[in-house]
């Protein structure tokens, strides 16, 4: 049996393009409009599918009528067969991003430009009709189109040579076309001498995937700019196929993003603050709660005092006329009352002004201050549990810029943990200092509670992460007081030994 010849494709064969399109109004219109003029006679471009959330959206009916699958979810299209490149007719560069970070592998992405340029090429490949002009036109078309687009364009060969660059990769690079054509792309982007997957494996080049699996393929890379500053790309690249399916060629699309990343980045950061905030106050909230447990104990015997006090007048005032006894006994009842009120009314006070939330307000304060409203809120906690109290400040002032909110919350966290540590009673140290070598105050807590074991030392301020048992804690005290000392600039290191204590010290720099 003779072998086969295989057949060579015929000139008269259309090549197939198979679309989504994502944005169902007037651009999606006029585009589904020029398709149905079949304007291109050597490709054959079919609509798979549109999408809207406008279900009367102009382009979105028009495909209704003429039978194409519609739908409000793109993800929908994403899902549909022999899909080769999603149309984003939006204009809208978030849409852009989440078509290029959810699209399936190996699918294409057009942006709402490509509607414009299929329709002046229609229009104009309508008037061309001889084979040297075609030819003419194709190459002016495509590089009008390198020329023209506003993204970094390069077109490479299988062996990272540079064939051709548009002005803006010029530009970015800060070369000119004689110094970039010809030569390594490698070399020109990243100053390097062997291709960039050779050197720097972790990066991720997509012109080598691109030759691996012969599709497009996409990545962000970090590039040095003119004014020596990072710049972030979004890389994306093409195979160019002969007849035969080879690759000869590869195009190479660069969008900078930098200024997308950092809009989102600051913006993750306001929410990362603002969420840090809302755990601080919930926080203090079930601080308030402990507070107020152990405050009870403490409100209730000078009331009960009090109560004995008044009822010994009232028995004393029943007898009828008063002697000089009486009246010296009266004398001595009221400053004892007095004295028992006014403790009550602080323990009430500093109740009530830690509970207030006033927002956020960084101001100098002085840090032994701070600790002496701590104290006042969880001294009794302390005597309940028949813990002493050992406190040695410093004689100076110690001023730092801070919120008063959030360091009473952080010393608060911290004295609460040691007195957990020290169920049977223990002694509780709190030293402050000024470190005059490197101008920062300084806190230190110190427990002889049941210390925490080495392995455990390295994931206390690990959001979640407690040794406490089930309905104890949740584990995020200690997170939370790293947050704060983090927020104001400062530093916080743990010493502990198990079955010895624990020491805390924190450091914050002085305004």
């Amino acid at each position: 049996m003779k072998d086969e010849k295989k057949k060579a494709p015929s000139s008269s064969e259309k090549l197939g393009l198979n679309l989504a399109i994502v944005g169902g109004g007037q651009t999606c219109k006029s585009f589904l409009e020029l398709l149905r003029e079949e304007p291109f006679p050597n490709l054959n471009i079919a609509v798979l599918g549109v999408c809207d959330i406008d279900p009367q959206a102009e382009g979105l009916r028009m495909a209704r009528e003429m039978g194409i699958y519609t739908t409000s979810d793109f993800q929908d299209l994403c899902r549909l067969r022999n899909l080769d490149a999603l149309v984003e007719l939006t204009n809208s560069s978030d849409a852009l991003i989440e078509l290029a970070r959810l699209k399936p592998e190996g699918v294409g992405i057009l942006d709402h430009n490509i509607s414009r340029f299929l329709s002046l090429l229609g229009q104009t490949q309508k008037s061309l009709r001889n084979a040297e002009h075609q030819a003419a036109f194709e190459k002016g078309v495509s590089e009008f189109l390198i020329q023209q687009a506003n993204e970094r364009i390069v077109v490479v060969t299988p062996e990272f040579k540079i064939l051709e660059a548009n002005g803006q990769y010029l530009k970015a690079v800060a070369k000119s076309r004689e110094e970039v054509v010809g030569a390594h792309c490698y070399e020109i982007t990243h100053g390097l001498t062997a291709p960039c997957a050779s050197v720097y494996p972790e990066l991720g080049c997509p012109l080598v995937e691109t030759l691996r699996t012969n599709e497009s393929a996409h990545v962000i890379h970090e590039h040095p700019s003119q004014d020596g500053q990072a710049t972030y790309c979004d890389m994306v690249t093409y195979p160019l196929k002969d007849r035969s399916k080879e690759i000869v060629g590869i195009i190479e699309v660069w969008r900078d993003i930098t200024r997308e990343l950092t809009s989102r980045w600051e913006r993750r950061v306001k929410e990362i603050k603002a969420d840090m905030g809302k755990l601080i106050q919930e926080d203090r909230m079930i601080s308030l709660g402990k507070l107020v447990a152990s405050s009870v104990h403490e409100i209730n015997n000078p009331i009960q005092g009090l109560l004995t006090f008044s009822r010994l007048m009232e028995k004393t005032l029943e007898k009828g006329q008063l002697g000089p006894v009486d009246l010296e006994e009266f004398r001595t009842y009221l400053p004892l009352m007095t004295s028992e009120l006014e403790r009550c009314g602080n323990i009430i006070s500093g109740l009530l002004s830690f509970s207030r939330y006033s927002g956020v307000e960084y101001k100098s304060m002085d840090l032994n201050e701070v600790l002496k409203q701590v104290l006042t809120l969880s001294q009794h906690k302390m005597e309940i549990q028949n813990i002493r109290l050992c406190v040695t400040l410093a004689p100076e002032p110690l001023i730092v810029e801070g919120d008063m909110n959030q360091l009473q919350q952080c010393f608060l966290n911290i004295i609460f943990n040691a007195i957990e540590a020290m169920p049977q009673g223990g002694e509780l140290s709190l030293a402050s200092d000024w470190d005059t070598g490197f101008d920062r105050a300084l806190v230190t807590v110190r427990d002889t509670g049941c210390g925490i074991s080495e392995g455990n030392l390295d994931h206390i301020f690990d959001p979640f992460f407690t040794t406490k048992q089930e309905g104890e804690g949740i584990g995020l005290g200690l997170s939370i007081v790293h947050g704060i000392v983090k927020a104001h600039k400062g530093t916080i290191k743990v010493e502990s030994k198990v079955g010895e204590g624990t020491a805390f010290t924190l450091s914050f720099p002085g305004p």
